[in-house]
């Protein structure tokens, strides 16, 4: 452990002594604040707030991504083509050692940027609201969408399978049923998709006199004397003369329904505009003891002439404040920090192999790919149709090898006010770090340890 922390602390020195985190580091300290300084959003409190997180947060990543990269491949490859590796191996040192060292320098190094670079976005953040003259309703809406970490909840996803079958051999026995259809099984499940989607769109859809009640269970709300918020989206069959929509709501414990109960209940009229999100606020005290909770909408056939749908995921959610900003933003560092674990470890695995050009270009495309798997991984999938089993074998199991840089964005979960769950955390860090990281570290070691360093010349 001596030899390997010698050579981490070696490796610090290394890359303080090639200026290059000197230099982005005197930028970052420049540029952080300047920006917190001019950064507007779109004009309100909480859009000036999302505004500077989301840039300033990705600029200090995708520097310390970029640095971590460089010092990772740099530190390997420059003590092999300097011939100091030879000092250093002629020692009681192992070569897994020698990478061990230095991929605990690049980390401790990412260790200490990182939280110089949060801690400064952080207080530019907290401290924006006290230098910036806003009126009461803003800082409030600033406050309860943003210095928060509000846990989502949509309603469950209805089985309708049975409703389905029951269409589908009611339209087979009328002879409704196209006869492509019938004879490829292919087309069938389409066909049956098809209904299934539609069956789910008519149950969240209110036609005018009609109520729909979504059931929440397990809402745990971070104070019950706060409030929470129920977030929704109108969508209709046919426009209103306004664009409005009317609705009459009740938030509660419908279990209570004409009893006596501890639980108090909210009832609200809303008019508000069509295709545009929108959020309620109640008392979360609405939440029953049990974290059960009913949100109805009754789609009043004297105010609307229009049928009102709800489409999943984003039709409608309850969010509440499950924890606190700065806890929510501690996680998403941690998140970053996992980042650049995962990418120390490839630049460590290209500098056992490579040369620093190659090994270079060799991780910025793996970096750059893990910034957009989401679409790659949709592209693959769609090519796939045609190739089937060649592509789920072959092509596939390399994609999964891809990081989610862009599945796990911080950014996405702050300036939403969004809760980062610790489960989610862990699952990522055990994924991104544990396995994947891992394997990379263990397949260096074993290229490293095989390599031939210096040719015998007699």
């Amino acid at each position: 452990m001596h030899s390997i922390w010698a050579i981490a602390i070696n490796t610090v020195k290394q890359a303080l002594r090639m200026k290059i985190a000197v230099v982005f580091t005197v930028l970052l300290l420049v540029v952080l604040p300047l920006m917190g300084a001019v950064t507007t959003g779109d004009g309100t409190l909480k859009g000036r707030l999302q505004t500077f997180v989301s840039y300033g947060l990705s600029l200090a990543s995708f520097v310390l991504c970029l640095l971590t990269i460089v010092i990772s491949i740099y530190s390997v490859t420059n003590d092999i083509k300097q011939s100091q590796i030879y000092t250093v191996l002629t020692k009681p040192v192992r070569r897994f050692q020698f990478l061990l060292g230095k991929l605990l320098g690049v980390i401790l190094l990412d260790i200490s940027l990182l939280v110089l670079f949060s801690a400064l976005i952080y207080t530019i953040t907290i401290s924006i609201p006290r230098f910036v003259q806003v009126e009461q309703k803003e800082s409030v809406k600033a406050r309860n969408e943003f210095f928060t970490a509000r846990a989502a909840l949509i309603p469950k996803e209805v089985d309708v399978t049975k409703e389905v079958l029951e269409i589908y051999k009611k339209r087979e026995k009328n002879q409704e049923v196209p006869q492509e259809v019938l004879q490829n099984k292919a087309k069938r499940q389409t066909y049956l998709n098809m209904l299934a989607e539609n069956v789910k769109r008519w149950k969240r859809a209110a036609v005018p006199g009609r109520e729909l009640v979504w059931t929440f269970d397990n809402v745990k709300p971070f104070d019950p004397n706060e409030s929470m918020f129920i977030r929704y989206k109108y969508d209709v069959s046919v426009n209103p003369p306004d664009l409005q929509v009317t609705g009459n709501w009740f938030i509660g414990d419908n279990r209570s329904l004409g009893t006596i109960s501890e639980t108090p209940f909210e009832t609200r009229e809303t008019k508000d505009l069509i295709r545009t999100f929108h959020e309620m606020e109640v008392p979360a005290k609405t939440v029953a003891k049990d974290g059960f909770l009913a949100v109805a909408f009754f789609n009043n056939p004297a105010l609307n002439n229009t049928i009102v749908i709800f489409h999943p995921q984003e039709g409608l959610e309850v969010l509440y404040k499950a924890d606190t900003f700065t806890a929510n933003y501690v996680r998403a560092v941690f998140l970053i920090l996992l980042r650049l674990v995962f990418l120390a470890c490839l630049g460590i695995l290209a500098s056992s192999f490579l040369s620093f050009p190659v090994a270079i270009l060799f991780c910025l495309v793996i970096f750059f790919a893990g910034m957009i798997s989401g679409f790659i991984t949709d592209s693959f999938n769609y090519i796939s149709e045609g190739i089937g089993a060649v592509y789920s074998f072959t092509v596939k199991p390399l994609m999964q090898l891809l990081p989610q840089f862009d599945k796990h964005n911080p950014t996405k979960y702050l300036i939403d006010g969004r809760l980062l769950s610790s489960a989610v955390l862990a699952k990522t860090a055990v994924i991104m770090v544990c396995i994947k990281a891992f394997l990379l570290l263990i397949l260096s070691i074993i290229i490293f340890t095989y390599r031939e360093i210096a040719k015998v010349v007699v």
